[in-house]
């Protein structure tokens, strides 16, 4: 009897045991599950296949009626736009296009002091907290930056590119300048400007009908979808695409400002396999160049995925998207320019021609300070490559970013010198 009592109390105490053991599993097994809200997955950084296979669903669950539901709820009040681009693209150019515009309130890579002050954080690890940047700033909420400051005391002065700015280097901020007058900003007449408190940046924002922040540092478009998707926010997104092949000729000629942001980049994706070769420098080139190298074709991939996953996207996405390419730009650029301020619900006027089209009928292409924005030959500028590129460097580039040339139709070397 008593062999009885201990062999029940045996199998209670450890079917106990067992019960305590498979609990803390279960826990952890929930709080890694995705737990799905408004039909986007709340990851920090969703994948593509994550975003279209969210996306697919919600079509299949609701069927045309996520898209109608969307564009009831979009704010016309105000347009915010995020100029998409990588690095040595072109981007800046692209910019000022709209920092020159009136009605633009203008911001020129506000992240940079996030990556700065989080160095040597992988790129990937920042995506987050990239899109809660801009989520605070298209809201004029400036507060965000002291977050990377090292101090609450901080003014316009520490607004990245502030000396170009078109708004703070202008009336009432600042007596340089005019806003309506178009015309590069002189850095150095702008540096004598007195700095601002934020307080009055974030009422001189609220003002304007269109914000537009350029950056570089988003490396994957799904970031943003819940940006697009809030009705406050109502996210419009211009992406900038070039020549591959220019883009990395463009940036071996700055290799040395683009160290540190190539290394954050390929950090992401050191954990993987195909990507871990590319954080051991070669014996035949410099580190610098090395990872400057290297990371195209990172910024390929990341090129190629956004452009799927707009593919896949729903009609709402699509219709608040829109792709541009550098070599249009610069060969046609009213056209273009007419196209990107129509997107933007802006207007074209005859001084906004004449500057566009001075900006690219500059003398030359080279400069001593390549981020300066300035006059240049833009045919040049597009086919600069063809004599800096040696033939390994075009074949290497070319390998990495094949499908991604063949989806923007740029030609390959060999059948340009054909034709």
């Amino acid at each position: 009897m008593k062999r009885r009592l201990q062999k029940k109390y045996i199998i209670l105490i450890l079917g106990y045991s067992v019960g305590l053991l498979l609990i803390p599993y279960a826990l952890d097994y929930r709080s890694k599950s995705p737990h799905v809200k408004d039909g986007f997955q709340q990851q920090k950084c969703p994948d593509l296949k994550t975003t279209i296979a969210l996306w697919s669903s919600t079509r299949e669950g609701t069927g045309n009626s996520s898209d109608t539901e969307d564009d009831g709820n979009r704010s016309q009040s105000r347009t915010h736009i995020y100029l998409h681009a990588t690095w040595r693209t072109g981007s800046s150019f692209l910019g000022e296009l709209f920092n020159q515009h009136p009605d633009v309130f203008y911001l020129y890579e506000p992240m940079w002091n996030m990556w700065q002050a989080l160095y040597p954080g992988d790129a990937g690890s920042l995506q987050g907290a990239v899109r809660d940047m801009m989520n605070s700033l298209f809201r004029c909420d400036f507060s965000v930056l002291r977050l990377y400051a090292g101090s609450t005391n901080i003014s316009t002065s520490f607004i990245f590119g502030w000396k170009t700015n078109k708004v703070i280097c202008s009336e009432p901020l600042c007596k340089a300048y005019k806003k309506h007058e178009i015309g590069l900003i002189q850095g150095d007449v702008c540096g004598k400007c007195q700095p601002r408190d934020l307080k009055e940046l974030e009422r001189e924002c609220k003002k304007y009908p269109v914000m537009v922040i350029k950056d570089v540092r988003v490396l994957d478009l799904g970031v943003l979808i819940p940006l697009m998707r809030d009705p406050n926010v109502n996210l419009q997104i211009v992406q900038l695409f070039r020549d591959p092949r220019a883009v990395h000729n463009s940036r071996l000629k700055s290799k040395l400002a683009l160290v540190k942001e190539s290394i954050q980049v390929l950090r992401s994706k050191k954990q993987t396999d195909k990507y871990k070769r590319l954080l051991i420098p070669s014996n035949r080139v410099n580190r610098a160049e090395s990872y400057v190298s290297s990371a195209m074709e990172l910024i390929c991939d990341n090129w190629l995925n956004d452009m799927l996953l707009v593919a896949n996207a729903p009609s709402w996405v699509r219709r608040n998207y829109m792709q541009i390419k550098y070599e249009d730009l610069v060969l046609s650029p009213v056209e273009e320019l007419r196209k990107l301020y129509r997107f933007s619900n802006l207007t074209l006027s005859p001084d906004m021609e004449r500057f566009v089209v001075n900006m690219t009928r500059g003398q030359g292409y080279s400069s001593d300070k390549p981020f300066l924005i300035s006059s240049r030959d833009a045919k040049e500028a597009i086919y600069a490559w063809r004599e800096r590129l040696n033939v390994e460097q075009v074949n290497q580039v070319e390998a990495y970013c094949s499908e991604v040339m063949r989806q923007l139709r740029y030609r390959k070397r060999n059948v340009d010198i054909k034709t």
